[in-house]
């Protein structure tokens, strides 16, 4: 994941209330930017706020977690059960009508957690050090969201994820997403990792040999493109914490999940 801007404060708003807000089009925070036109929220009371939101404990392991009665984990169990019942209709309808409905994941913070290295690092970005703690392949999964990918297999849903990790973090990707029960199209031809080394030929527009210019609102509706166009799928729903894992189109519902740590744009 190619994090190109942290700030800590995007989200913090509705992260503090929980009134988080899903569905097509809809987003945790209600907005897209920072907002700097008066004074920004003190960063010590918005981390405190943060902890709150997430319930946020160390492990026996000295690993942050978040609980599972926190008001982020009650969030989730919301846009879960929501995406569910939507998934179940749009399956049904799909196949009715003879299409191949299709889900697109992201990975980092849809589905697997990164708040202990937020924490560990201050909510501040090395690539480096977060190659590293991706590698560990030991992040825990975000909550319901191996349930939800394994829903949607059920129901005759193909699978893809669509993900700004690296190609050279796939094995880990893979290792982290099979220990959380997520285990449903792991292979290339459904998980998209961004490679910048030798592009595909269907981010031309933006990508080539060697060059790389794709913002991720370009990659990742892209890429979406491609499943829909050249794959010959249609995505019924599309899930992400980012805003730029949603905009572009090429999916017929958009999912925003909460995360009120760092912003992608």
């Amino acid at each position: 994941m190619q994090k190109s801007l942290r700030i800590a404060a995007i989200a913090a708003a509705c992260a503090v209330t929980g009134a988080a807000l899903y569905g097509a089009g809809a987003a945790t925070a209600g907005q897209s930017t920072a907002n700097s036109t008066h004074e920004p929220y003190n960063i010590g009371l918005l981390v405190k706020d943060i902890d709150t939101y997430y319930g946020t404990t160390l492990d026996a392991n000295g690993v942050y977690q978040a609980s599972a009665t926190s008001p982020y984990a009650k969030d989730l169990a919301a846009l879960d059960k929501a995406a569910r019942k939507y998934i179940d209709h749009a399956a049904r309808k799909a196949h009715h009508q003879g299409d191949k409905p299709a889900v697109v994941f992201d990975i980092d913070d849809t589905l697997l957690l990164s708040l202990d290295y937020e924490k560990r690092y201050n909510y501040t970005y090395d690539s480096a050090s977060w190659a590293a703690y991706v590698n560990k392949a030991d992040r825990p999964g975000v909550f319901g969201s191996a349930g939800l990918v394994r829903y949607a297999e059920k129901k005759g849903v193909e699978v893809f994820y669509n993900s700004g990790l690296s190609e050279a973090q796939r094995s880990a990707a893979v290792e982290n997403l099979k220990r959380i029960g997520a285990d449903v199209n792991l292979d290339a031809g459904h998980m998209f990792l961004k490679d910048t080394a030798n592009p595909p030929s269907y981010l031309s527009s933006c990508a080539g040999a060697g060059t790389w210019t794709c913002t991720t609102v370009q990659y990742k509706s892209g890429t979406r493109k491609h499943i829909e166009k050249d794959l010959g799928y249609e995505i019924i729903a599309n899930f992400g914490d980012q805003y730029s894992d949603l905009d572009g189109g090429y999916a017929d519902r958009t999912y925003k999940l909460p995360n009120p740590t760092y912003f992608v744009g």
